[in-house]
Protein backbone atom coordinates (compact mmCIF):
# COMPACT_ATOMS: atom_id res chain seq x y z
CA UNK A 1 0.00 0.00 0.00
CA UNK A 2 1.31 3.44 -0.94
CA UNK A 3 1.51 6.24 1.61
CA UNK A 4 -1.14 8.30 -0.20
CA UNK A 5 -3.53 5.32 -0.07
CA UNK A 6 -2.86 4.84 3.62
CA UNK A 7 -3.49 8.53 4.26
CA UNK A 8 -6.98 8.26 2.70
CA UNK A 9 -7.88 5.06 4.57
CA UNK A 10 -6.78 6.57 7.91
CA UNK A 11 -8.94 9.63 7.30
CA UNK A 12 -12.05 7.51 6.70
CA UNK A 13 -11.25 5.31 9.71
CA UNK A 14 -11.00 8.34 11.98
CA UNK A 15 -13.91 10.36 10.62
CA UNK A 16 -16.33 7.52 9.94
CA UNK A 17 -17.85 9.28 6.93
CA UNK A 18 -16.73 10.17 3.42
CA UNK A 19 -17.67 13.81 3.92
CA UNK A 20 -15.63 14.04 7.13
CA UNK A 21 -12.62 12.41 5.48
CA UNK A 22 -12.96 14.69 2.46
CA UNK A 23 -12.91 17.74 4.72
CA UNK A 24 -9.73 16.54 6.47
CA UNK A 25 -8.02 15.66 3.19
CA UNK A 26 -9.09 18.85 1.41
CA UNK A 27 -10.80 17.02 -1.45
CA UNK A 28 -14.41 16.37 -2.42
CA UNK A 29 -16.70 13.55 -1.35
CA UNK A 30 -16.61 11.72 -4.68
CA UNK A 31 -12.81 11.67 -4.74
CA UNK A 32 -12.67 9.83 -1.40
CA UNK A 33 -15.37 7.43 -2.60
CA UNK A 34 -13.38 6.56 -5.74
CA UNK A 35 -10.08 6.26 -3.85
CA UNK A 36 -11.50 3.86 -1.24
CA UNK A 37 -13.07 1.73 -3.96
CA UNK A 38 -9.79 1.57 -5.89
CA UNK A 39 -7.78 0.71 -2.77
CA UNK A 40 -10.16 -2.11 -1.82
CA UNK A 41 -10.00 -3.45 -5.37
CA UNK A 42 -6.19 -3.29 -5.39
CA UNK A 43 -5.92 -5.07 -2.02
CA UNK A 44 -8.79 -7.44 -2.85
CA UNK A 45 -10.29 -6.90 0.60
CA UNK A 46 -13.23 -4.97 2.00
CA UNK A 47 -12.06 -2.29 4.45
CA UNK A 48 -15.41 -0.74 5.39
CA UNK A 49 -19.05 -1.68 5.77
CA UNK A 50 -21.24 0.97 4.14
CA UNK A 51 -24.04 1.77 6.60
CA UNK A 52 -26.61 4.54 6.66
CA UNK A 53 -24.79 6.07 9.63
CA UNK A 54 -21.41 6.05 7.87
CA UNK A 55 -18.42 3.85 7.12
CA UNK A 56 -17.63 1.19 9.76
CA UNK A 57 -14.26 -0.58 9.70
CA UNK A 58 -14.11 -4.27 8.96
CA UNK A 59 -11.46 -6.44 10.62
CA UNK A 60 -9.12 -5.60 7.76
CA UNK A 61 -9.84 -1.88 8.20
CA UNK A 62 -9.04 -2.08 11.91
CA UNK A 63 -5.74 -3.81 11.10
CA UNK A 64 -4.81 -1.03 8.68
CA UNK A 65 -5.73 1.62 11.27
CA UNK A 66 -3.52 0.00 13.91
CA UNK A 67 -0.49 -0.44 11.68
CA UNK A 68 -1.13 2.71 9.67
CA UNK A 69 -1.05 4.97 12.70
CA UNK A 70 2.35 3.58 13.69
CA UNK A 71 3.65 4.25 10.18
CA UNK A 72 2.10 7.72 10.18
CA UNK A 73 3.71 8.58 13.50
CA UNK A 74 7.12 7.53 12.16
CA UNK A 75 6.73 9.55 8.95
CA UNK A 76 5.43 12.65 10.73
CA UNK A 77 8.01 12.31 13.48
CA UNK A 78 10.78 12.30 10.89
CA UNK A 79 9.21 15.31 9.17
CA UNK A 80 9.04 17.26 12.44
CA UNK A 81 12.65 16.43 13.34
CA UNK A 82 13.91 17.56 9.95
CA UNK A 83 11.88 20.78 10.08
CA UNK A 84 13.03 21.29 13.67
CA UNK A 85 16.63 21.57 12.43
CA UNK A 86 15.72 24.26 9.92
CA UNK A 87 17.63 27.44 10.80
CA UNK A 88 16.39 29.43 7.81
CA UNK A 89 13.82 32.20 8.15
CA UNK A 90 11.94 30.91 5.12
CA UNK A 91 9.35 28.34 4.16
CA UNK A 92 5.71 27.65 4.94
CA UNK A 93 4.14 28.06 8.39
CA UNK A 94 0.68 26.61 9.03
CA UNK A 95 -1.05 28.48 11.85
CA UNK A 96 -4.35 27.48 13.46
CA UNK A 97 -6.18 30.38 15.09
CA UNK A 98 -9.79 31.07 16.20
CA UNK A 99 -11.72 33.24 13.75
CA UNK A 100 -12.62 36.11 16.10
CA UNK A 101 -9.10 36.47 17.48
CA UNK A 102 -7.58 36.40 14.00
CA UNK A 103 -9.87 39.06 12.54
CA UNK A 104 -10.05 41.40 15.53
CA UNK A 105 -6.56 41.21 17.05
CA UNK A 106 -3.98 39.43 14.89
CA UNK A 107 -4.80 40.13 11.24
CA UNK A 108 -4.06 43.90 11.38
CA UNK A 109 -0.46 43.06 12.40
CA UNK A 110 0.38 40.18 10.06
CA UNK A 111 1.45 42.58 7.32
CA UNK A 112 4.28 43.75 9.58
CA UNK A 113 5.41 40.13 10.04
CA UNK A 114 5.38 39.57 6.27
CA UNK A 115 7.46 42.70 5.73
CA UNK A 116 9.91 41.60 8.41
CA UNK A 117 10.18 38.02 7.09
CA UNK A 118 9.26 38.11 3.38
CA UNK A 119 10.51 34.55 2.76
CA UNK A 120 8.07 33.03 5.27
CA UNK A 121 4.70 32.07 3.80
CA UNK A 122 1.81 31.90 6.25
CA UNK A 123 -1.02 29.42 5.88
CA UNK A 124 -3.87 30.45 8.17
CA UNK A 125 -6.25 27.74 9.31
CA UNK A 126 -9.27 29.46 10.81
CA UNK A 127 -10.44 26.94 13.35
CA UNK A 128 -12.27 26.97 16.66
CA UNK A 129 -11.49 23.26 17.08
CA UNK A 130 -8.27 21.81 18.35
CA UNK A 131 -6.13 20.74 15.42
CA UNK A 132 -3.57 18.04 16.07
CA UNK A 133 -0.01 19.37 16.33
CA UNK A 134 1.48 15.85 16.37
CA UNK A 135 -0.01 15.11 12.95
CA UNK A 136 1.21 18.50 11.73
CA UNK A 137 -2.31 19.71 11.01
CA UNK A 138 -0.74 22.97 12.19
CA UNK A 139 2.80 24.09 13.05
CA UNK A 140 1.59 26.70 15.52
CA UNK A 141 -1.75 26.85 17.30
CA UNK A 142 -3.25 29.87 19.03
CA UNK A 143 -5.60 28.22 21.49
CA UNK A 144 -8.15 29.38 24.01
CA UNK A 145 -8.04 26.70 26.69
CA UNK A 146 -7.51 26.02 30.38
CA UNK A 147 -5.88 22.66 29.57
CA UNK A 148 -3.28 22.81 26.78
CA UNK A 149 -2.38 19.37 25.37
CA UNK A 150 0.46 17.56 27.10
CA UNK A 151 2.27 16.89 23.81
CA UNK A 152 2.63 20.61 23.04
CA UNK A 153 5.03 23.30 24.23
CA UNK A 154 4.60 27.04 24.27
CA UNK A 155 3.55 29.86 26.49
CA UNK A 156 0.52 31.19 28.29
CA UNK A 157 -0.07 34.74 27.08
CA UNK A 158 -2.85 35.97 29.34
CA UNK A 159 -6.35 35.35 30.63
CA UNK A 160 -9.23 35.74 28.19
CA UNK A 161 -12.29 37.35 29.70
CA UNK A 162 -15.88 37.03 28.52
CA UNK A 163 -18.77 39.37 29.39
CA UNK A 164 -22.47 39.58 28.48
CA UNK A 165 -23.47 42.19 25.88
CA UNK A 166 -26.54 43.68 24.25
CA UNK A 167 -27.04 46.36 21.62
CA UNK A 168 -28.31 49.85 22.34
CA UNK A 169 -31.46 49.22 20.29
CA UNK A 170 -32.19 45.87 21.90
CA UNK A 171 -31.78 47.19 25.44
CA UNK A 172 -34.03 50.18 24.68
CA UNK A 173 -36.87 47.80 23.77
CA UNK A 174 -36.69 45.77 26.97
CA UNK A 175 -39.27 46.45 29.66
CA UNK A 176 -38.02 43.77 32.03
CA UNK A 177 -34.26 44.15 32.27
CA UNK A 178 -33.56 41.03 34.35
CA UNK A 179 -30.89 38.87 32.82
CA UNK A 180 -32.94 35.68 32.86
CA UNK A 181 -35.77 37.24 30.84
CA UNK A 182 -33.59 38.40 27.97
CA UNK A 183 -33.43 36.51 24.69
CA UNK A 184 -30.08 34.78 24.48
CA UNK A 185 -27.87 34.25 21.44
CA UNK A 186 -25.90 31.05 21.89
CA UNK A 187 -23.14 29.02 20.21
CA UNK A 188 -24.13 25.71 18.61
CA UNK A 189 -22.52 22.29 18.99
CA UNK A 190 -19.53 23.37 16.89
CA UNK A 191 -18.51 25.61 19.80
CA UNK A 192 -19.48 23.11 22.49
CA UNK A 193 -16.18 23.79 24.30
CA UNK A 194 -17.33 27.30 25.27
CA UNK A 195 -18.27 27.45 28.97
CA UNK A 196 -21.26 29.75 28.31
CA UNK A 197 -23.36 26.70 27.34
CA UNK A 198 -22.91 25.00 30.72
CA UNK A 199 -23.06 28.31 32.63
CA UNK A 200 -26.38 29.41 31.16
CA UNK A 201 -27.94 26.00 31.80
CA UNK A 202 -26.91 26.16 35.45
CA UNK A 203 -27.52 29.86 36.07
CA UNK A 204 -30.68 30.44 34.03
CA UNK A 205 -32.16 27.05 33.04
CA UNK A 206 -35.40 28.65 31.81
CA UNK A 207 -33.70 31.28 29.64
CA UNK A 208 -35.03 31.71 26.10
CA UNK A 209 -32.54 30.99 23.32
CA UNK A 210 -33.51 32.95 20.22
CA UNK A 211 -30.63 32.00 17.94
CA UNK A 212 -27.64 29.67 17.70
CA UNK A 213 -24.57 30.18 15.54
CA UNK A 214 -21.35 28.28 14.88
CA UNK A 215 -19.00 31.30 15.02
CA UNK A 216 -18.36 34.11 17.48
CA UNK A 217 -18.29 36.80 14.74
CA UNK A 218 -21.76 35.57 13.72
CA UNK A 219 -23.02 35.87 17.28
CA UNK A 220 -21.43 39.31 17.54
CA UNK A 221 -23.26 40.52 14.44
CA UNK A 222 -26.55 39.03 15.66
CA UNK A 223 -26.17 40.99 18.90
CA UNK A 224 -25.38 44.20 16.99
CA UNK A 225 -28.58 43.71 15.01
CA UNK A 226 -30.56 43.57 18.24
CA UNK A 227 -31.58 39.90 18.23
CA UNK A 228 -30.71 39.34 21.90
CA UNK A 229 -27.90 39.33 24.42
CA UNK A 230 -24.75 37.27 24.06
CA UNK A 231 -21.59 36.15 25.83
CA UNK A 232 -18.60 37.44 23.85
CA UNK A 233 -14.87 37.75 24.46
CA UNK A 234 -14.13 41.26 25.67
CA UNK A 235 -11.63 41.84 22.84
CA UNK A 236 -14.43 41.31 20.31
CA UNK A 237 -17.16 43.46 21.87
CA UNK A 238 -15.61 46.14 24.07
CA UNK A 239 -14.43 48.29 21.17
CA UNK A 240 -17.86 48.19 19.48
CA UNK A 241 -19.83 51.28 20.52
CA UNK A 242 -23.06 49.58 19.40
CA UNK A 243 -22.79 47.06 22.25
CA UNK A 244 -22.95 47.48 26.01
CA UNK A 245 -22.00 45.14 28.80
CA UNK A 246 -25.03 43.70 30.57
CA UNK A 247 -22.81 41.90 33.06
CA UNK A 248 -19.07 42.39 33.69
CA UNK A 249 -16.58 39.58 32.93
CA UNK A 250 -17.69 36.35 34.60
CA UNK A 251 -15.11 34.16 36.35
CA UNK A 252 -16.76 30.92 35.21
CA UNK A 253 -16.41 32.03 31.59
CA UNK A 254 -12.74 33.01 31.86
CA UNK A 255 -10.23 30.99 29.85
CA UNK A 256 -6.56 31.34 28.92
CA UNK A 257 -4.79 32.22 25.70
CA UNK A 258 -1.88 29.98 24.68
CA UNK A 259 0.67 29.89 21.87
CA UNK A 260 1.60 26.27 21.20
CA UNK A 261 3.73 24.15 18.91
CA UNK A 262 5.12 20.63 18.85
CA UNK A 263 8.34 20.05 20.85
CA UNK A 264 10.18 18.96 17.68
CA UNK A 265 9.46 22.35 16.06
CA UNK A 266 10.19 24.79 18.86
CA UNK A 267 13.76 25.52 17.68
CA UNK A 268 12.81 25.93 14.02
CA UNK A 269 13.76 29.48 13.08
CA UNK A 270 10.50 30.44 11.37
CA UNK A 271 8.38 28.88 14.12
CA UNK A 272 10.27 30.77 16.82
CA UNK A 273 10.06 34.01 14.82
CA UNK A 274 6.28 33.82 14.51
CA UNK A 275 5.76 32.65 18.11
CA UNK A 276 7.74 35.65 19.36
CA UNK A 277 5.88 38.01 17.02
CA UNK A 278 2.42 36.74 18.04
CA UNK A 279 3.36 36.96 21.71
CA UNK A 280 4.41 40.58 21.18
CA UNK A 281 1.12 41.46 19.45
CA UNK A 282 -1.02 39.72 22.05
CA UNK A 283 0.91 41.34 24.90
CA UNK A 284 0.15 44.77 23.43
CA UNK A 285 -3.54 43.86 23.40
CA UNK A 286 -3.52 42.28 26.85
CA UNK A 287 -5.77 44.89 28.49
CA UNK A 288 -8.38 44.41 25.77
CA UNK A 289 -8.22 40.60 25.96
CA UNK A 290 -8.43 40.64 29.75
CA UNK A 291 -11.45 42.95 29.70
CA UNK A 292 -9.92 46.11 31.15
CA UNK A 293 -10.68 48.36 28.17
CA UNK A 294 -14.48 48.38 28.23
CA UNK A 295 -15.47 49.12 31.82
CA UNK A 296 -16.99 52.49 30.95
CA UNK A 297 -19.29 50.84 28.39
CA UNK A 298 -21.15 48.83 31.04
CA UNK A 299 -24.91 48.85 31.73
CA UNK A 300 -25.78 46.79 34.76
CA UNK A 301 -28.70 44.40 34.57
CA UNK A 302 -31.39 44.41 37.25
CA UNK A 303 -30.45 40.81 37.98
CA UNK A 304 -26.79 40.06 38.38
Amino acid sequence: MEWNDLHVVLAVCREGTLSGAARVLGVNHSTVFRRIGAIEQKLDVRLFERLASGYVMTEAGEAILESGERIENEVLGLSRKLVGRDLHLSGVLRVAVPDALLMKVLMPHLGIFSQRYPAIQLELVISNNYLNLTRREADIAVRVTLSPPEMAVGRRVCSMKTAIYGSTDYLARQIDGTTENHTWLMPDENLAQLPIIKWLGQKYPKATVGLRCNTLPGLHEAAVQGLGIVALPCFLADTDARLHRILPPIDELTSELWLLTHPDLRRTARVKALMDFLAEVLEKNKDLIEGRSGVSNCIRSNNK
